[in-house]
């Protein structure tokens, strides 16, 4: 099977294909160009090195947030309108367990992935990986910091990952200690997205592009404002 793993939520996106589970190619970028720019030259390059289409792929896997509003948007557009023209299902999977996932062997340790939501917020969760799947020890959802490390034990040690990490790290630390640890891992995330997409893939449970909905957490300002009207 192959997959195109997509992420377009942060500054820095990423796309990847699979054959499976064995990465073929990947592009990751940290880039002045919006993703508007870089994305489908990306997907170009990554379908180019083993001379495919589009029509080839037999499903894609998308980064379906949360993140930044306008990425979420262009990569979930994006998709819907390469998925409509290979006639194949897509995978949203969550940032936050693509980021979580890098950290997954050695197994039983506990993995904290977190990302700045703005307005003194994080999009965070705990997870701890079992050998074969992630498992959810506390929700994902958009956090105050404070809130959020209240939940955590502070008694395990933790390995924390992502943007956010770096924004608090200091609070980290102040609540954790010398049970914190910063694996260092990039935070370019589209394997990790194909790796999970296919799981659900391979499992018969892709979606039409019709049914794609964002992982937001949140509303986006725009909605918060119609909202307040």
């Amino acid at each position: 099977m192959l997959i195109l793993g997509i992420d377009t939520n942060s500054f820095a996106g990423s796309v990847a294909l699979l054959e499976n589970s064995r990465l073929l190619a990947e592009v990751n970028m940290d880039s002045l160009l919006t993703h508007s720019e870089r994305l489908l030259p990306s997907v170009d390059l990554v379908l180019g090195t083993k001379k495919l289409k589009i029509s080839d792929i037999d499903g894609f896997a998308l980064a379906a947030g949360p993140g930044s509003f306008t990425g979420i948007r262009i990569g979930m557009s994006t998709v819907k309108s390469l998925a409509l023209a290979a006639g194949k299902p897509v995978a949203p999977v969550s940032n936050l367990v693509a980021l979580a996932y890098k950290l997954r062997r050695p197994q039983g340790r506990l993995l904290c992935p977190m990302l700045d939501a703005r307005k003194g917020e994080v999009y965070s969760g705990l997870f701890k990986f079992d050998g074969k799947k992630l498992a959810e020890v506390i929700a994902q959802g958009v956090y105050s910091p404070d809130n959020f490390f209240s939940k955590l034990p502070d008694n395990r040690v933790i390995h924390f990952i992502g943007a956010g990490v770096e924004k608090y790290k200091k609070k980290v630390f102040q609540y954790f200690k010398d049970k914190a640890r910063f694996p260092l891992r990039s935070f370019f995330i589209a394997h990790e997205v194909g790796l999970l997409g296919y799981e659900d893939l391979k499992a018969g449970k892709g979606k039409d592009f019709r049914e794609l909905e964002p992982l937001y957490f949140r509303k986006s300002q725009a909605e918060e404002k119609h909202h307040k009207g």
